[in-house]
């Protein structure tokens, strides 16, 4: 629940920087290995949606937070996880999802999206209202961004008290800018400058007594900060301390934990360097979603191999499903991949942004991927996982993974996600504990 974040703060007040991972998918294959992930580390997790994939309406999912929050839930029964260890959280809460209705509808609809959230349990609201409205005026800016800002944590405040069963208070996170433009090739991954940070504390904190809210403002746990790990289709930042380090030893010992968004494909020392400067939220995403479907690709080419020696052609085709997928409705990926049909062609399967994952919910690849993991029931070769799985055949070689195409997908999730559970500093067993509990 949020108050291990409030515990986290703590120990960074008290000169410990930890950290925790947050998961941001809604990929059912995603989801169920990152939550006995968590299990297998008996740690907490953070699993986080989009107000545009889930909200009170539906969002592009068809979900209200009710309704994820039952998934979530029922994932976390079935891999035999304490409830208590997640931490259900939504992104980008505000009237951007709704902006093309102009403010005020907009403003109301994301309020009825946030009380919708907090009513069903989700207790970590990051706030995103630093994107205009269809008919704001020249004076849209930080002020107005951090006005409304308030007005959704006092939405959510007044269905926290009206909840039944309400359990702890929500904690928010506030972005410390004003949206940056898409990083583009070439480009030096930003840096949140300190003084931003401070100057958007003060408007957000005087935005917040306005609005009758000043006790939830304890409750602000951290700022979304940009701290130069990014990546682009196909290029990755490295995270660099030294570029960062006015930032980090400007909130060194407090008072908030920093979120960092984009932290997918950073090496674990470059994860672990952002941990001990105190970016203590670690956002990943389209890392776990690549991961999986390069180890289902990876299962096809076994495959493949695999009829090849006996003459006969692929027997399925995973790739070409998925791609027709998602030519067929490009609404997901269409303003992320340009240039010719050639390299969008390469974008839709190969980039680092990873659009394919909101593809792998159609039909018709469910389907194909389903055909792939019969296929695949095993055991397989272990020359072929050898050729195209070596990490995979080191994990059945040592005991730890069945030599089937069914697992091998969530293991490269799990890869990844443990990366960053070391990371942040969350040996197994680890429950974060308050400190002082002589477990710190």
């Amino acid at each position: 629940m949020p108050d291990r974040l409030i515990t986290l703060l703590d120990q960074r007040r008290l000169g410990t920087n930890r950290g925790l991972p947050s998961v941001r998918t809604t990929h059912p294959g995603v989801l169920a290995a990152a939550v006995r992930v968590a299990r297998d580390w008996d740690a907490p997790l953070i699993l986080a949606c989009t107000c545009s994939q889930v909200n009170h309406l539906g969002g592009y999912l068809g979900r209200t937070p009710a309704e994820h929050r039952e998934r979530l839930h029922t994932l976390a029964v079935q891999a035999d996880l304490d409830l208590g260890a997640l931490i259900l959280g939504v992104d980008h809460l505000g009237p951007g999802a709704f902006r093309h209705d102009g403010p005020a509808q907009a403003m109301e609809k994301a309020a009825q999206t946030a009380r919708a959230f907090v009513t069903a349990g989700f207790r970590k609201l990051h706030m995103d209202t630093g994107h205009p409205c269809n008919g704001d005026g020249p004076d849209f800016g930080p002020a107005v961004a951090a006005r409304r800002a308030a007005q959704l944590c006092r939405a959510a405040e007044e269905a926290y008290a009206a909840a039944p069963l309400a359990g702890a208070a929500p904690v928010y996170v506030l972005d410390a800018e004003m949206p940056a433009p898409a990083l583009l090739p070439g480009q030096q991954a930003p840096i949140t400058d300190p003084e931003t940070v401070f100057r958007t504390a003060d408007l957000h904190r005087e935005a917040f007594e306005a609005e009758g809210i000043a006790g939830a403002w304890e409750r602000v746990v951290a700022f979304r900060v940009r701290c130069g790990a990014d990546f682009t289709e196909s290029a990755i930042h490295r995270y660099n301390p030294r570029r960062s380090l006015p930032l980090a030893r400007a909130f060194r010992g407090g008072p908030w934990l920093f979120e960092v968004p984009f932290t997918d494909y950073q090496s674990p020392a470059s994860l672990r360097e952002m941990v001990e400067d105190g970016f203590g939220i670690l956002q990943v995403g389209p890392w776990l979603t690549y991961a999986w479907r390069e180890a289902v690709f990876a299962l096809e080419d076994l495959v493949r191999d695999m009829t090849r020696l006996e003459g006969e052609p692929g027997p399925v085709q995973v790739r070409e499903v998925l791609d027709q997928a998602m030519r067929r409705d490009p609404a997901r990926w269409k303003d992320h991949h340009r240039g010719t049909p050639r390299e969008q062609a390469y974008a839709r399967l190969f980039s680092y942004f990873d659009r394919s994952r909101y593809y792998w919910t159609d039909p018709a690849v469910e389907r194909e991927v389903e055909a792939l993991f019969e296929l695949t029931e095993g055991p397989l070769p272990l020359q072929l996982l050898s050729h195209h799985l070596p990490q995979a055949l080191e994990a059945v070689l040592d005991g730890h993974l069945e030599a089937s195409g069914r697992a091998i997908p969530p293991f490269a999730v799990s890869q990844v996600l443990g990366s960053y559970f070391e990371a942040c500093q969350l040996h197994k067993g680890d429950k974060v504990d308050p400190p002082g509990s002589g477990n710190n």
